[in-house]
């Protein structure tokens, strides 16, 4: 069961139904009346009220922005209902020990951080779990998330600049900056997307399937004299490298606030 009915949960269900997944979907928003696209598209049932989606819940799911997971761990305390024994924080930057005051100690607490790309299976889930799950409830938060891509488990330190790294706007935004410098370069608006999107595409699926190690691949890719390696020599003079690495940076303090500073 979802609380939270936004663009986090419709990417996961869309790809648990791509997947072919069957299982009940139950959905419970604040604002019930924006979730008919997400009850078409993928077949989900919408809660009308918070204690009896709660009532109905094996697994429950906080789909909610960092800053609304306190207020809506409160409702569901005093809701009425008993929380189920297994829920799973998909809020970015708020720790185990907060999640575990905010709800109380029956709930064993896993956070998990998929990617908006689990819409069409090819996403990738971070978990990371609090001590006392156990091994069969690892393995259902595991095989929820495995349906949508693959998953990797960190430890609760990693997960801020594992968040931070992974995202797939990393793609877009280089993809944009690519295509757009082709563009100025001279190559036509659409010739400059393909070509962009297949330098950031091919290279990346070759060095996953080749085994390759990524220095030699840059070395085979990047020939000395010639254009690829002066591009890159020129990119990483221009601060290619600082300008990932204060994004990351950016990235983690963001996380640290979502948590009142207190990691």
């Amino acid at each position: 069961m979802f609380l939270g009915g936004g663009r986090v949960t419709g990417a996961l269900a869309a790809g648990l139904r791509l997947a072919g997944d069957q299982r009940r979907i139950l959905v419970y928003d604040r604002h019930p009346g924006k979730m008919r696209a997400l009850r078409r598209e993928s077949r989900v049932e919408i809660a009308d009220e918070l204690s009896s989606a709660v009532a109905q819940a094996d697994m429950l799911v906080i789909a909610v922005r960092p800053a609304s997971v306190q207020e809506m761990l409160s409702e569901v305390f005093g809701c009425g209902a008993a929380a189920p024994r297994l829920c799973v924080s998909l809020a970015a930057g708020i720790p185990l020990r907060n999640l575990r005051a905010w709800l109380g100690n029956t709930v064993w607490w896993v956070r998990a951080m998929p990617s908006p790309v689990c819409r069409i299976g090819r996403g990738l889930t971070g978990i990371c779990y609090d001590r006392g799950v156990s091994g069969h409830d690892r393995e259902r938060v595991r095989e929820l998330f495995a349906r949508v891509g693959e998953v990797i488990e960190i430890s609760e330190k990693e997960f801020d600049p594992f968040t931070a790294t992974y995202s797939s706007s990393h793609g877009y935004d280089a993809l944009a900056a690519l295509a757009a410098a082709a563009q100025r370069a001279g190559l036509g608006n659409k010739k400059a997307f393909i070509a962009a999107a297949h330098a950031l595409c091919d290279g990346i699926a070759y060095w996953r399937e080749s085994g390759k190690a990524l220095d030699d691949l840059l070395h085979e890719a990047a020939t000395p004299g010639g254009i690829a390696a002066a591009t890159m020599a020129a990119m990483d003079r221009a601060g290619y490298g600082r300008v990932i690495a204060t994004g990351l940076d950016a990235g983690i303090r963001q996380a640290r606030q979502n948590a009142g500073g207190r990691h």
